[in-house]
């Protein structure tokens, strides 16, 4: 379930990059764009980013936060060294739906992100993923350690797909 940044519908707040078909009510990115996917945590903040034509995510690194400054500084160096042009920032929503005290704060490091890069930021449903995260690590045979090393940048790259999944253009056809 997608929200903008104050819940409102899908697509609201889109960046001068998105469209939209009228006839069916989809959202899509068009052109050469990146975007971020951040699953953010107290300690640390797993980023993704999406591919240019904004069909895939890729898992990109886990930041160990330090400070907020020092954690918006490093997330605009990997934004500009990605040319990314928009941010979806997982929201952990409980499991009723409604906002805890973690929501608030990744709405907080989100608005944060939105001042300071001056980037359009989204806000993603992120219930599970990390859980999911864990899963296709332990199925990929991925040792523990490993696992606690990427587990966050995978989760960030489930938060994107989900995202860019919702947005992708129906596709035509009966192929099955």
């Amino acid at each position: 379930m997608a929200s903008g940044a104050g819940g409102e519908r899908p697509g609201a707040g889109m960046a001068p990059s998105a469209r939209r078909d009228p006839a069916r009510g989809l959202v899509w990115w068009s052109g050469m764009t990146r975007s971020f996917g951040l699953d953010v945590g107290t300690k640390t903040v797993g980023v993704a980013v999406s591919d240019a034509l904004g069909l895939t995510a890729q898992p990109v690194t886990t930041l160990r936060r330090t400070n907020l400054r020092a954690d918006l500084t490093e997330l605009r160096r990997l934004a500009e060294h990605h040319s990314v042009e928009h941010v979806v920032v997982g929201l952990p929503l409980n499991m009723d739906g409604t906002e805890g005290p973690s929501a608030a704060e990744a709405r907080r490091f989100g608005d944060a992100v939105a001042r300071q890069l001056g980037l359009p930021v989204e806000y993603w449903d992120e219930r599970l993923t990390t859980v999911a995260a864990n899963r296709v690590l332990l199925e990929a045979n991925v040792s523990r350690a490993r696992r606690k090393a990427v587990v966050d940048q995978v989760a960030a790259s489930l938060i994107l797909q989900g995202w860019l999944d919702a947005r992708a253009p129906a596709t035509q056809g009966d192929d099955p």
